[in-house]
């Protein structure tokens, strides 16, 4: 007897929000309450609270606020818990931190009607979503991100990972959010290099996608710089829009393909961070990626000197240092290995995101290795003038 295949294909809709807001957990706020009874309009619903330690160190009376605005909302919150975790990559970098909000999950009995609420940086959230998506196979999860990047970028997608094997990101999920959480009142505590970090993800997405939004960009480097926090909301608001947009309108929401261009400028931002014991912020090595393979980009021809010139330009006035921070020829020839690195990351082909204008992205499958050397020599020399 022969049996036929039995084929069966089905489609499911995410829907989730991206909210703006400041001070989210004063007791006249009631945007994440009302959240919260959009969910469930039956009862109070089980929250545990996951908080960065850098948050926990700049904002020490939040959690007093988080169990006072719980109580305040009785009929809508049941509080748990909450949790500090170790803030920045490091808490990528090994399994203790995903056990701790495991165990978190399990001793408080947070179920797939209950929800995580993570409150940190890019590194926070991402690590906090990933124990929330395995857990139970998936309890809810709210982001409050903290940083411009993540509130920018890092946040605002569907992906959620550590790192291992020394490689960024190399375990992950793809589980969207109840929602997102925007408080500009976090980012009033950032350091500068913080505060200017998270605005690489910005340049990222205007080079590849809105040459408008590059020329706002760069007719507002001095207020960005000088933490102009209506000019900040407007780049972050962009800036999320265009990534959440791509998510949906992209064709590729959880990246079966090979082409990724929200990465362009990560092939060696990954690998820069590594090299350097992640002492580089994400952001700050986006920038020098962006800038190295926008040297690239001029090498082989694909873009003029001015065009690279602009945007180099625009970047130094936003306060990045673009130098390829390598201190040997072994720490060149890792950097460079990061480019096949990547191909195992997207699967498939090689493909790399570079331009062909501002505002154009040009995909590329193969690098010229002595000309990527070439641009890494001067960028370098470029960043020593500037210095000097």
């Amino acid at each position: 007897m022969e049996l036929k295949p039995i084929v069966q294909s089905f489609s499911v809709d995410y829907t989730y929000k991206l909210l703006f807001t400041q001070g989210v957990f004063e007791s006249d706020n009631g945007l994440f309450r009302n959240l919260i009874a959009s969910f469930n309009a039956q009862g109070p619903v089980k929250m545990l609270f996951v908080i960065d330690s850098e948050v926990q160190r700049h904002h020490p009376l939040l959690p007093g606020h988080i169990l006072t605005y719980c109580d305040q909302h009785h009929q809508d919150l049941k509080f748990t818990d909450t949790l500090v975790v170790a803030g920045g990559e490091n808490c990528k970098n090994n399994d203790s931190s995903v056990r701790e909000v495991l165990e978190a999950i399990n001793i408080n009995r947070i179920c797939r009607h209950s929800f995580v609420v993570a409150i940190g940086g890019g590194a926070v959230i991402d690590m906090v979503g990933y124990a929330a998506a395995i857990a139970h196979r998936g309890v809810k999860l709210i982001r409050i991100p903290t940083t411009v990047l993540s509130q920018n970028d890092a946040a605002v997608g569907v992906k959620n990972s550590v790192n291992l094997f020394g490689k960024k990101n190399f375990i992950g999920t793809f589980a969207p959010p109840f929602a997102i959480i925007n408080d500009s009142g976090f980012l009033s505590s950032l350091e500068q290099r913080d505060w200017i970090a998270g605005v690489a993800e910005a340049i990222k997405v205007s080079l590849i996608q809105d040459a408008d939004f590059f020329t706002y960009i760069s007719k507002h480097t001095g207020q960005l710089r000088s933490r102009d926090m209506n000019v900040m909301q407007r780049v972050i608001y962009r800036c999320a829009e265009m990534h959440m947009a791509h998510i949906a309108n992209g064709g590729d929401p959880f990246e079966s393909g090979s082409s990724r261009p929200l990465d362009f400028g990560h092939w060696a931002a990954h690998k820069l961070e590594h090299l350097t014991g992640y002492k580089l912020r994400h952001g700050e090595a986006v920038a020098k990626g962006i800038g190295l393979d926008v040297m690239y980009a001029y090498l082989t021809e694909l873009i003029p000197y001015e065009v690279m010139d602009r945007i180099i330009t625009v970047m130094e006035e936003l306060g990045f240092r673009l130098d390829i921070p390598l201190k040997s020829e072994k720490e060149l020839s890792a950097l460079l290995g990061g480019i096949e690195e990547f191909r195992e990351h997207l699967g498939g082909k090689l493909t790399i995101t570079l331009l062909s204008g501002i505002g154009q992205k040009h995909d590329v499958h193969q690098i010229d290795m002595d000309c990527m050397r070439d641009a890494v020599q001067r960028v370098n020399e470029r960043s020593r003038q500037n210095v000097a």
